[in-house]
């Protein structure tokens, strides 16, 4: 315990001293500051591509070991039928405490004309509208779960169709004989925990790869715009760390899990995902979380945390009522409560078909945009000032997947007492 301890505050003192680092050398004048930065960056990029490297083949031997092995599969279907009313209760949960508290503090931004048409004029970034043509559909992402080649899939890092095969495939496996299961588990089970040895080293040196990620974050904040943008930056990143700071008592209380005990398993991956603005970067950490620190059943490690890692994301009705309010200021246009119920009903609904890209949630916000009175060009400022916002929306999502997991394995729990 005293070396998890030990372990966690290096790497949350390594992001503090990281983000200064990079804060401070923003100040210095001429070219120096920025090619210290340029050195920097790639030691904190190789570090994230070393556990980006497991993450695929975690998903498969992880869901394979767990699912394949399991003696019951009616125990899997009961988490899969479980875990999707716990998303979409965090999720409504998310945007409705952000429905009450974005409009109050959204009404201290007061934004001079001049300053809202320059803003605007800067919104329809050809790029932005260029990516968003290109963005697939919503038939498209259901059509591409089934992937036509799952090894493809897998080389492009789509967790999502790598997930349903490797779930099929963990099925079928259930269903051999018991000679042929257990050696086909057993190999894969093996095969996992080589893998999670390599996530051991390469979480040990997780200090210096945080480090080396947050001194160009801090670089870039240093220079970030200010008024309005600052506002709305502010008034985003302030509520999705209030909703993360909400989630330690849902932890507590629908998980049955100790405060100190939960706080201290997902803060390395927290920091994980601050620093990289990636949620499947961080499932090892979480992974190592549930595994040593909370000691969760392995079928929550095995198919709940991928699960969730994949599908569900509590960010996106807070991100998207913050962006409508700020939207709607800048335009002229007022967003009301019913139009905010609508979007956080929408962006529940289509919070499971986000695509891993950054930022994609903001994409698919633009047909809401035009429902709502608002020009679609609008989402390309957002999306211009997102990098901020989106490590703290990243780091909610983490500990929404964690505190899921821990709400599940309470189920798993009391329905094993309930068959004893």
């Amino acid at each position: 315990m005293a070396e998890v301890t030990s372990s966690t505050l290096r790497t949350l003192l390594a992001l503090i001293v990281g983000l200064a680092a990079g804060i401070a050398l923003a100040t210095v004048p001429g070219h120096g500051a920025a090619a210290a930065v340029a050195v920097i960056e790639p030691v904190g990029t190789v570090w994230i591509d070393a556990i980006r490297m497991t993450v695929i083949p975690l998903v498969i031997t992880l869901v394979i070991s767990g699912v394949g092995g399991a003696t019951d599969l009616r125990r899997v279907g009961r988490l899969g039928a479980w875990a999707v009313p716990v998303f979409v209760a965090l999720l409504v949960a998310g945007g409705l405490f952000t429905m009450v508290v974005a409009p109050a503090v959204m009404r201290g931004l007061t934004i001079a004309p001049e300053v809202a048409a320059s803003l605007r004029a800067s919104a329809g970034a050809p790029a932005v509208a260029e990516a968003a043509r290109h963005m697939p559909s919503l038939t498209q992402r259901i059509v591409d779960m089934v992937p036509v080649n799952p090894l493809k899939a897998a080389a492009d890092g789509a967790v999502l169709p790598v997930l349903v095969f490797t779930l099929v495939l963990g099925l079928a496996i259930a269903q051999l004989d018991r000679a042929r299961q257990e050696a086909l588990v057993g190999w894969f089970r093996a095969l996992a925990d080589a893998l999670l040895v390599i996530v051991g080293w390469i979480l040990a040196v997780a200090p210096i790869g945080i480090f080396a990620l947050a001194v160009p974050l801090g670089f870039r904040m240093g220079m970030a715009a200010a008024g309005a943008i600052i506002y709305y930056v502010a008034t985003l990143s302030g509520i999705a760390l209030a909703v993360t700071l909400l989630l330690y008592p849902v932890a507590v209380v629908a998980g049955r899990m100790p405060l100190r005990r939960f706080a201290r398993a997902v803060l390395p991956a927290q920091a994980v995902a601050f620093s990289t603005r990636s949620s499947l970067a961080a499932l090892p950490a979480l992974l190592a979380a549930a595994r040593d620190t909370l000691g969760l059943p392995p079928i929550i490690d095995g198919f709940v945390l991928p699960l969730a890692v994949t599908l569900f994301r509590v960010n996106v009705p807070i991100g998207w009522i913050v962006g409508a309010l700020f939207l709607g200021k800048l335009y002229g246009v007022h967003v009301g409560a019913a139009q905010l119920l609508t979007i956080v009903a929408t962006g529940t609904l289509l919070s499971f078909s986000v695509p891993g890209i950054p930022s994609a949630s903001l994409f698919l916000l633009v047909p809401l945009l035009v429902n709502l009175g608002l020009p679609p060009e609008g989402v390309g400022l957002l999306i211009a000032v997102d990098a901020i916002p989106d490590m703290c929306k990243t780091t909610a999502n983490v500990t929404a997947h964690l505190t899921a997991a821990t709400i599940l394995a309470r189920v798993e729990r009391t329905k094993e007492r309930g068959a004893a």
